[in-house]
């Protein structure tokens, strides 16, 4: 089974990026299921209904996110599209909307989805360690194929989680940074990792944002509202190979490209 998780979506702009390489990516390399985490669609926090629906109706079986789901006017969202856009698992009770899921594949194989977020340089939420193995545990009834987006700022506090689920979830997926790292790997019981997983977005920017004003936020200290940048802007993904039998990941890799980049690279266009 491969699974392919795009990382971070930032701002519209890239959306047609997204559906332009979509199905070639698929043939490319036989991707059986999508994610991607979404909270950063709309404007750089949080994401509407009618990008919810567009980006299911491309093709995408599940969204996450992380802290920005919970823009004011946006998260209402949560409610009228839970169990396919999924928000952190370990914020407290009553909040809106879920943290997993479990979804099939067309052949119909079952996916296992968590999002959890951190808690280090955070806001300090439920334990992201106490509450996600609970959920491997209930979810592993149904399938051993289990998907972890870790939405959290501390590399040690991703890998600690990754090693803690080591053996009991496919893969661990660090976002939240929005920058790429070159440290995926398989750890020694079968789960794959990578720190961050990067952003599908604009690169000449500040993690997405327009420079001048990040420049402008850190030099004068005051608050000044981000907006999107627009140039550059690239694919970052991971794409997992998994054993659906017993949900071992097989392989990991990265996908870091722009549009122009990825129509050089083949020959399906």
């Amino acid at each position: 089974m491969k699974i392919l998780f795009i990382a971070d979506i930032v701002g519209e702009e890239v959306v047609d990026i997204i559906f332009d390489v979509l199905p070639r990516l698929k043939r490319r390399h036989g991707i059986d299921f999508i994610i991607a985490n979404a909270e950063n669609l709309d404007k750089g926090k949080g994401i509407q209904s009618k990008q919810v629906e567009r980006l299911k109706a491309e093709g995408i079986d599940c969204l996450t996110s992380g802290n920005h789901i919970w823009e004011p006017r946006k998260k209402e969202v949560l409610v009228t599209n839970a169990g396919y856009l999924l928000r952190p698992l370990n914020y407290p009770e009553g909040n809106l909307g879920v943290g997993s899921t479990v979804l099939r594949t067309a052949d119909g194989l079952k996916v296992g989805i968590i999002n959890a977020q951190g808690r280090s340089f955070m806001y300090p939420i439920n334990c992201p360690f106490n509450t996600v193995m609970k959920e491997v545990r209930r979810i592993r009834s149904e399938t051993p194929v289990i998907v972890v987006d870790f939405h959290a700022e501390a590399t040690a506090e991703k890998q600690a989680l990754a090693w803690y689920l080591d053996g009991k979830v496919s893969a661990v997926i660090g976002t939240h940074t929005h920058v790429q790292t070159a440290d995926e790997r398989i750890l020694n019981n079968g789960t794959a990792y990578i720190t961050d997983a990067g952003m599908t977005g604009p690169f000449d920017s500040v993690i997405g944002m327009d420079t001048q004003k990040a420049i402008d936020r850190f030099m004068l200290q005051t608050h000044i509202y981000y907006s999107i940048a627009k140039e550059n802007l690239r694919f970052n993904g991971i794409i997992l190979t998994i054993d659906p039998n017993t949900g071992k990941a097989e392989n990991i890799e990265r996908l870091n490209f722009s549009k122009k980049e990825f129509d050089k690279s083949g020959k399906d266009n």
